[in-house]
């Protein structure tokens, strides 16, 4: 297969629209950032929204729903191209898709004045038109391994969807909240178990002769499938019910046995190369939720369920995404993947968001939930800068 051109052949428009991560990235780092600023003061009742969510709904919501989709489009949008040789999606299909996005999180953010259903709508089409354009994509491309990864996205569009319905019905959305994590998760598991053990083999072999090239990451088994397994069955039991007995125990089986998995891959022999490590870290957050998760489900008074969840969201998520978002960024523009001083900070604010976060489950909430929510905008934003011009001007290296 030959190689895909950065930019695709005949294009002329403006290099934000050259390639699906640019847009996305960029704007899905900052709207992270800017949600946050926005939500903290609406928590502590100091800032009044045009939104018919709950508060805590709509944070959730813009993380989850907003967000998290936009860097999957970035994601899918360059992959899927190397998965299947086929030109990227560029231009003005490129731009709608973009501007459905953006019609979302307007639509959320001024729904008290649009009425949910618009926002419902408005919210639920971008999803919608993302996994159609990558089935299309895979399908044309003959690339059936990939469609597991699809199946992952509509677990995530089935939540969004939950999720409109009880707020609507409910006035909160909590099995959409918890799907919506849930696929999250699994989408973690599923190219995470790709993309680490893969980016560590090939950083080790770099740096080790090859005939002794030491321990390596182990490869992919049906060990590996176990574990997968368990903890999607974990997951779909804390949807479900989170506080029964079977539930915790899933989710301790589940947080054991991918804290094996994540030992298998050689991360500690990953600490000269940052973009590497960035994602052992991200992905040693997924059994530690798993952990905490199940703590507050088999002794309810000892850890409150948030603990867990944040784990989840906040360090698994924000630092696998800011991972694969810097090292993409890296790649796709022509530069030499490697960890500047201030990538390193980014992430370093990542991992602080995500401690202090789960911190603030146990107590001294003002002054922890402040510290993350800095440290996040601190992360997202450092990455609008340090990145903004990389995504938004032409790579160094011609198409090749």
């Amino acid at each position: 297969m030959s190689p895909i051109p950065r930019i695709p052949r005949g294009y002329c428009g403006p290099t934000l629209f050259s390639y699906g991560f640019r847009p996305f990235f960029l704007a899905g780092a900052a709207w992270s950032a800017l949600a946050i600023l926005i939500w903290v003061p609406q928590f502590f009742s100091e800032l009044t929204l045009a939104t018919a969510f709950a508060p805590r709904d709509w944070h959730i919501h813009e993380m989850l729903y907003g967000y998290l989709p936009a860097v999957i489009a970035g994601f899918l949008l360059t992959a899927i191209p190397n998965w299947t040789g086929r030109l990227p999606v560029a231009g003005l299909p490129l731009v709608i898709l973009f501007s459905l996005w953006l019609a979302g999180r307007a639509a959320m953010l001024l729904s008290a004045l649009t009425g949910p259903l618009v926002a419902a709508i408005l919210d639920l089409s971008f999803l919608l038109v993302l996994a159609a354009v990558a089935l299309r994509e895979i399908i044309a491309g003959r690339n059936w391994r990939n469609l597991r990864v699809l199946g992952v996205l509509a677990v995530l569009i089935a939540g969004n969807a939950v999720f409109h319905a009880e707020a609507a019905a409910e006035g909160l959305a909590d099995y959409g909240i918890r799907i919506g994590i849930a696929a999250a998760i699994g989408l973690i598991m599923l190219i995470g178990g790709r993309i680490v053990p893969s980016f560590t083999h090939n950083y080790l072999l770099r740096q080790a002769p090859v005939d002794a090239p030491g321990r390596l990451p182990r490869s992919f088994s049906r060990f590996d499938s176990l574990r997968m397994a368990v903890g999607a069955v974990a997951l779909a039991a804390w949807i479900a019910d989170p506080s029964a007995p079977i539930t915790g125990a899933l989710l301790l089986a589940a947080g054991i046995l991918h804290s094996a998995r994540l030992a298998r891959w050689a991360g500690d022999r990953t600490l000269g190369d940052r973009l590497v490590l960035a994602l052992h870290a991200g992905y040693g957050f997924v059994p530690l939720g798993f952990l905490l998760t199940a703590v507050s489900s088999l002794r309810p008074g000892l850890l409150l369920p948030t603990a867990g969840v944040h784990a989840w969201t906040v360090g698994a998520v924000g630092m696998m995404t800011l991972a694969v978002m810097t090292r993409a960024t890296l790649g796709h523009t022509g530069r030499a993947l490697a960890a500047s001083r201030g990538t390193e900070a980014i992430y370093a604010c990542v991992i602080v968001a995500a401690i202090a976060r789960i911190g603030a489950s146990l107590g001294s909430v003002w002054l922890l939930l402040h510290i993350a929510a800095l440290a996040w905008v601190a992360a997202f934003l450092g990455f609008v800068v340090l990145y903004g011009p990389m995504l938004a001007r032409a790579s160094r290296e011609s198409n090749r």
